[in-house]
């Protein structure tokens, strides 16, 4: 606000509002100074893989994204009623894009975020659990309103993954909201995990409330990857072509 009213020193047009005005307009000021602060440390916790923004998603490419159900994702009332989504698909395909778009998102609205790939996860957990820091860990897992788990399923899960993961969807059941994206189809996940008793009580937390992105098509990654390649073949057509 002190700024705001320097500012209104030095700009002789705001000295003609009335006080109410001015007063006003340094709240406002202050206001936005103050949302914006909060984004910022929202976003610096998240600690999002990608600069990603849910405004930049590509819906013209076919890739199965239905319009409507996306605009309900960004909508964010899933992640009041403590739904997750289970975004799967194919390398390439921009899952890890999409799932931080709607962390993003969520930051945006003002949601605590945290993303993790998951094989970094586990291996935080296993570093934690040896000084001491698990329970501290688990608990942030837990409180925050949107957890992204990032590349699920590249591995079987070891004994002590498969209880480290059903710890945090166990706290996070019916209070908070998960993002899971994978390469492997949600009825191969069974599977993944390796034992079925705990896959049962892990896939029960998980997928019973979860709304689904099943993503297809050919990579962006071999999309960007023509264009590229075709630009290029066009300059050099138009060099070889001057006279």
């Amino acid at each position: 606000m002190a700024k705001a009213f320097e500012e209104q020193r030095r700009s002789p047009d705001l000295e003609a509002l009335p006080f109410e005005d001015r007063i006003g307009l340094l709240v406002d000021r202050e206001a936005a100074e103050r949302d914006t602060r909060r984004l910022t440390t929202r976003l610096k916790i998240a600690a999002l893989r990608q600069t990603a923004c849910v405004e930049d998603v590509d819906l013209r490419t076919p890739r199965g994204i239905d319009r409507a159900v996306f605009a309900k994702l960004v909508e964010g009332r899933w992640i009041d009623r403590h739904e997750n989504l289970l975004v799967t698909g194919a390398t390439g395909l921009g899952k890890s894009w999409l799932a931080c778009a709607l962390g993003h998102k969520a930051c945006r609205d003002n949601r605590s975020v945290l993303y993790h790939r998951v094989p970094r996860l586990f291996e935080a957990l296993a570093l934690a659990r040896g000084d001491g820091r698990y329970a501290r860990l688990l608990k942030s897992l837990g409180r925050a309103q949107l957890l992204i788990l990032d590349d699920w399923g590249l591995s079987v899960l070891t004994a002590a993954e498969r209880r480290d993961l059903l710890e945090i969807l166990e706290d996070r059941h019916g209070r908070a909201s998960t993002i899971v994206t994978s390469q492997l189809p949600v009825d191969t996940w069974h599977g993944a995990i390796g034992d079925p008793t705990v896959a049962d009580a892990i896939l029960d937390r998980l997928v019973h409330n979860a709304h689904r992105l099943q993503l297809t098509g050919e990579s962006m990654r071999k999309r960007s990857a023509k264009t590229i390649t075709l630009d290029d073949n066009q300059n050099t057509d138009s060099i070889s072509h001057r006279p």
